[in-house]
């Protein structure tokens, strides 16, 4: 697999939070391209290259995925799922951003490989500031396997 000019999947359903995610990161100039998805059947189709997205080259994958949990159609615990138990996709870092710090959701995040789970901070200048080290991390800082 190799990774493109898009460096991060964003999968959230709320267009507030997914707006403050990609202006944290661009803002610190963390990403070029940003893949924003509405919900976790859009993502599969994504990821998988099914339904619209059937055209998609599989073999270009994104360093990493933030995912939220709660969303409509598939919940991010179901997409997680899917992206870990995929030969093909197991290896693509997921951070799990979310509202939810209930224990069964953070348990079962890290039983399925979730990479990193965060709850977002609540005002905007902790969230932006919890993205830009999100995005530091992940896209500068962490060595991902050669695969």
């Amino acid at each position: 697999m190799q990774t493109s000019d898009m460096d991060i999947l964003l999968v959230e359903d709320n267009p507030n939070d997914a707006e403050l995610t990609i202006r944290a990161l661009k803002k610190n100039n963390l990403v070029n391209n940003i893949i924003h998805l509405k919900d976790g059947a859009e993502a599969l189709d994504y990821i998988f290259c099914e339904g619209a997205h059937a055209g998609r080259e599989r073999t270009v994958t994104p360093v990493v995925i933030l995912l939220d949990l709660k969303m409509p159609k598939v919940n991010g615990i179901e997409v997680l799922r899917r992206l870990k138990s995929d030969p093909a996709t197991k290896h693509i870092p997921v951070v799990v951003l979310t509202s939810s710090n209930e224990d069964p959701d953070v348990s079962t995040c890290y039983e399925l490989g979730v990479n990193s789970y965060i709850v977002k901070p609540v005002g905007f200048d902790k969230f932006t500031n919890a993205v830009a080290q999100l995005g530091l991390y992940w896209l500068l800082l962490n060595q991902p396997p050669v695969l």
